[in-house]
């Protein structure tokens, strides 16, 4: 069942400009300029329920623009979404109350006042049924392990304290749809780890279907088997993280432990990108790294050998990079 879809979906904004200084503020008063800002830029796909997918680009590629189309706070410029049957812009009551929208770097609960105290609020706005919202409540305070915390002032909880009471905030009313804008935005790895387990979890157990965005891979890696990458506000790729390392990295990486020292240098088998004691890391050419992995293993007194793919890290800054030479 399709729950999401988006077809040649654009959002254009109009943006003032002026150069510096006292001149061309005066001048601007009376003759404003303006700039068309293309921030979205016909892009399509769509994602099935249960789906958690990673939604990737760099700072200004059109991510968030995109999730406040989906979520409603912005009206497309053109093209046509889709969001469990509802069109987004028109927020519906009934679709209001089957999705969620959790971003990294903006509050929702009231900083005076108990997190348990918004809750009731959140409650209320949704209309969630008193038996559901105890049942609920109790569930998420123990998968958070947030125990007396929910009774604090939200101002003085830390980072990811605050940021665990926003997820129970927004999984009170139990949406089937949860978009999150870079949710583990400022915490430690802990803390990353633990909020990593919680949405897992929650996907499971309610099959809801999550679009997530993310600076940090591990959190891609561990919950996305599909991502959709855009730069520039333009689709780049849709399809399994596996495929994209596939498709857009031309190299591998060999790991070499010898038993030896190897008497020469290994720059003549590949990039050395890192040495430690008797232990390198060579970057080659996908299609020669069966050819330099024998000539290794033939050449030298070779402990230990390893080929990967390179880390999710370079293949996404690969993928960034075509995207900005080809716009």
């Amino acid at each position: 069942m399709t729950i999401i879809s988006l077809q040649q979906l654009s959002k254009t904004y109009r943006v003032p400009e002026r150069e510096a200084g006292l001149k061309a503020s005066v001048v601007s008063l009376f003759k404003r300029k303006y700039k068309e800002v293309k921030a979205v830029e016909q892009i399509s796909f769509e994602i099935k329920s249960g789906e958690v997918v990673g939604f990737l680009g760099p700072n200004g590629a059109g991510k968030t623009t995109t999730l406040k189309m989906l979520s409603g706070l912005l009206h497309p410029s053109s093209g046509a979404v889709q969001v469990l049957g509802h069109t987004p812009s028109k927020r519906e009551p009934a679709f209001l109350k089957q999705i969620a929208l959790v971003m990294g770097n903006r509050n929702q609960l009231n900083w005076d006042i108990p997190a348990l105290d918004s809750f009731k609020l959140n409650q209320a706005i949704f209309d969630v049924p008193a038996e559901q919202y105890d049942k609920t409540i109790k569930e998420l305070i123990e998968l958070m392990e947030l125990g007396d915390l929910v009774k604090k002032p939200v101002r003085n909880l830390s980072l990811g304290e605050r940021m665990k009471m926003e997820f129970v905030g927004a999984l009170i009313h139990r949406p089937r749809v949860l978009f999150l804008d870079e949710p583990t935005i400022g915490l430690d790895v802990t803390m990353q780890r633990r909020l990593r387990d919680f949405v897992a979890d929650y996907n499971k157990r309610t099959d809801a279907t999550i679009l997530l965005t993310s600076h940090y891979m591990a959190d891609v890696e561990a919950l996305c088997k599909r991502v959709i990458v855009i730069h520039h506000g333009k689709l780049l790729y849709d399809g399994d993280l596996s495929g994209l390392v596939t498709r857009f990295s031309a190299s591998k990486t060999i790991g070499v432990t010898l038993s030896q020292p190897a008497g020469q240098s290994l720059a003549s088998y590949g990039e050395v990108i890192a040495q430690a004691d008797d232990k390198f890391t060579l970057r080659v050419a996908k299609s020669d790294a069966p050819k330099v992995a024998a000539r290794l293993l033939t050449d030298l007194q070779v402990a230990d050998l390893t080929m990967e793919d390179p880390p999710i890290e370079d293949v996404i800054a690969q993928v960034f990079a075509q995207g900005k030479e080809s716009a």
